[in-house]
C-alpha cells in the first residue's frame, strides 16, 4: 500500500450529497467537490489541499499542494519544516518545500495568461497569510473565496480579505490544524 492509499481517509473525496439529484447540488459544493479530488495530487503529505478558480461558472485553473517544477518533493527528500511564531507565541509548523494550492493555482493562470478578475476561489481551507497566498488572491483580482473550513491561523488571512473587500465564506464550520 503506497503512502497516498494509506492516508485516505485524511484526504478529499468527493462528499456523499445523499439523496440530492445533480442540478439540485449547489454551486459552491460542487466546485469544492472537484476542489477535493484536485487536492488528492498532493506530494506534500501535510497539506493534502486542492484549489479550483472559477468564473461564469467555468473552470480557469487548478492547483495542488506541491513542489515547484523540477524541484525536489516531500515524497522523495523529507519535508522542509519551518517554525512560525505567532503574536501569543503559539508555534506551528509549516512545510516550506511545497506551494500552496492556491499559489499553484495562481501561478498556472499566469503562465497561460488567463485573466483572474472577478473570479471565485475554492479550497480546503482559509489561504495562508504566512506564505503570502491570501495577498496574491487580492493582487490576482479575484473576490470571492470559499474555504471547505477555516484554518488554525484565518484571522491574519481573514483581515486581508475584509480591507479587500473581498467575500470569504466557510461551507463547514470547523477548524483545520495540523
Amino acid at each position: 500500500m503506497n503512502k497516498k492509499e494509506n492516508t485516505l481517509e485524511h484526504t478529499g473525496n468527493i462528499k456523499d450529497h445523499g439523496y440530492l439529484k445533480p442540478q439540485d447540488i449547489s454551486r459552491d459544493d460542487y466546485f469544492m467537490d472537484i476542489c477535493r479530488v484536485v487536492g488528492e495530487k498532493w506530494t506534500c503529505d501535510r497539506g493534502r489541499s486542492g484549489c479550483v478558480i472559477v468564473k461564469d461558472g467555468n473552470i480557469l485553473s487548478t492547483g495542488y499542494v506541491d513542489a515547484a517544477e523540477w524541484s525536489p518533493k516531500c515524497e522523495e527528500v523529507g519535508h522542509q519544516i519551518w517554525h512560525v511564531q505567532d503574536e501569543h507565541t503559539h508555534e506551528t509548523e509549516h512545510c516550506m518545500r511545497n506551494w500552496c494550492a492556491e499559489l499553484h493555482a495562481i501561478a498556472h493562470a499566469a503562465r497561460e495568461w488567463i485573466c483572474l478578475y472577478w473570479a471565485t476561489l475554492y479550497t480546503k481551507m482559509t489561504p495562508c497569510y504566512i506564505r503570502h497566498c491570501a495577498q496574491l488572491i487580492v493582487a490576482s483580482g479575484i473576490t470571492r473565496v470559499v474555504c471547505e473550513r477555516k484554518y488554525q491561523d484565518a484571522k491574519p488571512s481573514e483581515e486581508v480579505f475584509k480591507h479587500a473587500w473581498i467575500e470569504l465564506l466557510y461551507l463547514e464550520n470547523w477548524i483545520e490544524k495540523y
